[in-house]
């Protein structure tokens, strides 16, 4: 009986689409080697240059994680399968934006400094001390707020509910969110947090809102574009419930300001969309001892935890390291379908509200992924890592770091701005409209996907999927100069990467791709 491996979203262009594979082997390293012979393009997603698996890439036997088994050497018995869980970084779009240290950044608080513990409407609110508790609910000290009569007239399928009561929704009232992002997770999570009669709810974003947020950000609407992404969230959360305080941060998240951002809160909804901002959420967290719920989204999956408990995991005990920039698309890369967010947000908003009232079994040590074409949960088993630097017995992270550095990430070159090439593989859409005004006639390679080519496309172009190129550069010419492009130059840049792998010498990728194209040079094509 062969094995299944199941093969996640992001990785499905290179395995012809395909959501699961069937491979043979005795041992786990052996399935994923019939796996990488048979889809030869996977072989960089999930190897390193030195043949390792690598650290941003979790492979689970059934549902235990193959680093507390033996590894790739685990064996397997016919009818095993194996998970492949890539880390994810898709959120909200460009909102809470990681700031790098000394990043002079400018702030807009609204309500007052973040740091500030004195209640915003002395009348509603009390003073909490002390931080979460073992669980990672909120340990309200004191008297709880009392609920007046509109309160106990809005709430009311809460207070029959015995778990949550009049007690329960006096907690609430007393507890606060911390949300990063108001896009396509922080969203729901928001509305139905504030709905739920969560007493303070903080939003950091420095985004304004654009058409193509509308599609899932329901925060936002038609009247909102062009306007701050905070200000919209706000009339909409007040509209929703005027009896919650909302606290907005227009600044980007930094290593300067997540502490002090965090302080006044219980929890921390994550719902960002990069990498550095992940790894400093989480180390904020931790560090502050707030409870993390976490969620992230791409194309039709999505992922749910919570993270940075006294006895659960943390984000780092799943991906110790982030992928190099540009291996894992982003939302605006690969799209979402627009009710994704919409779920997972809302579970980011239970797990923060199960928290808050110390009720349930809140989803620490265990990762949740959503398979929507499926209509399928699945849940895999997550451990606290005692080697991790951040949350294990002997941290070596112990203040925040500069987190563009950690995930690899440059400054552009002065170059960049200039309009000039910043490598000799890159051509800018302006050097490329010269080319062919004078005459030359280079080969224009899409890497996109067919849908994507419907949309708008390159005159003379020639279409070829990032995932087919590993069996089909043999059809270019290696003689010829080459152009490569995709929506952004992410997936363009990957392919360059692989092209110049197999000898191609005369070869470079359209930085900013055909969205940038689009902007310099041809406005008459439509931008998405």
């Amino acid at each position: 009986m062969p094995n299944t491996i199941h093969i996640p979203t992001p990785l499905r262009p290179f395995t012809d689409k395909k959501e699961s594979v069937e491979v043979s082997g005795k041992t786990v390293g052996e399935l994923l080697a019939d796996l990488t012979t048979r889809h030869e393009g996977l072989r960089k997603h999930l190897y390193t240059d030195e043949g390792k698996l690598r650290n941003f890439v979790n492979v689970y036997l059934n549902d235990e994680d193959i680093r507390y088994l033996q590894r790739e050497q685990t064996p397997v018995k016919p009818g095993d399968s194996l998970s492949i869980v890539p880390s994810v970084a898709g959120g909200a779009s460009t909102s809470a934006k990681v700031g790098s240290p000394g990043d002079p950044t400018s702030q807009r608080w609204s309500g007052g400094p973040p740091s500030r513990t004195a209640p915003v409407d002395p009348p509603k609110r009390v003073a909490r001390e002390g931080g979460p508790t073992a669980a990672g609910a909120p340990a309200a000290i004191g008297v709880q707020p009392e609920l007046s009569q509109d309160e106990i007239t809005r709430y009311s399928r809460h207070l029959i509910m015995p778990e949550v009561g009049i007690d329960g929704q006096r907690k609430l009232k007393a507890s606060s969110v911390l949300c990063i992002g108001a896009g396509g997770l922080g969203s729901p999570a928001a509305m139905y947090l504030a709905a739920a009669g969560v007493g303070r709810i903080g939003i950091v974003d420095f985004d304004v809102v654009d058409f193509s947020n509308l599609q899932r950000q329901l925060l936002h609407g038609t009247s909102d574009v062009g306007r701050s992404k905070l200000a919209s969230a706000k009339d909409r959360l007040h509209g929703l419930n005027p009896h919650v305080d909302i606290d907005t941060y227009e600044t980007a998240l930094t290593s300067q300001n997540a502490l002090e951002l965090f302080a006044p809160y219980d929890v921390i909804l994550d719902g960002t969309d990069n990498f550095p901002t992940r790894y400093l959420v989480n180390d904020a967290c931790v560090i502050s001892g707030k409870p993390n719920a976490y969620g992230s989204i791409f194309r039709f999956e999505g992922q749910a935890s919570v993270f940075a408990t006294k006895e659960g995991p943390c984000y780092r005990c799943l991906y110790p390291e982030p992928p190099p920039p540009g291996l894992v698309p982003s939302c605006a890369e690969g799209g979402v379908l627009g009710v994704l967010p919409g779920i997972i947000g809302v579970i980011q908003a239970t797990e923060a509200i199960k928290l808050m009232l110390g009720i349930g079994e809140p989803l620490i040590g265990r990762f949740l992924i959503y398979d929507a074409l499926k209509m399928k949960f699945r849940e895999l088993k997550l451990r606290k890592d005692p080697e991790c630097p951040v949350c294990g017995t002997n941290p070596t992270v112990t203040t925040l770091i500069d987190y563009e550095q950690f995930c690899g990430i440059r400054p552009e070159p002065q170059a960049a701005a200039s309009g000039a090439a910043v490598s000799e593989w890159e051509i800018t859409p302006v050097e490329l409209k010269q080319k062919l005004d004078a005459g030359e006639k280079p080969f224009i390679l899409d890497v996109r996907e067919p849908n994507e080519y419907q949309i708008n496309k390159m005159p003379g172009s020639t279409l070829i999927p990032l995932g087919e190129l590993p069996r089909r550069y043999q059809e270019l010419d290696p003689a010829r100069d080459i152009v490569v492009h995709c929506k952004m130059g992410v997936r363009s840049a990957k392919a360059v990467e692989y092209l110049r792998s197999v000898g191609f010498k005369k070869i470079k990728n359209l930085r900013g791709g055909i969205i940038e194209w689009i902007d310099k040079v041809d406005p008459t094509q439509p931008k998405y």
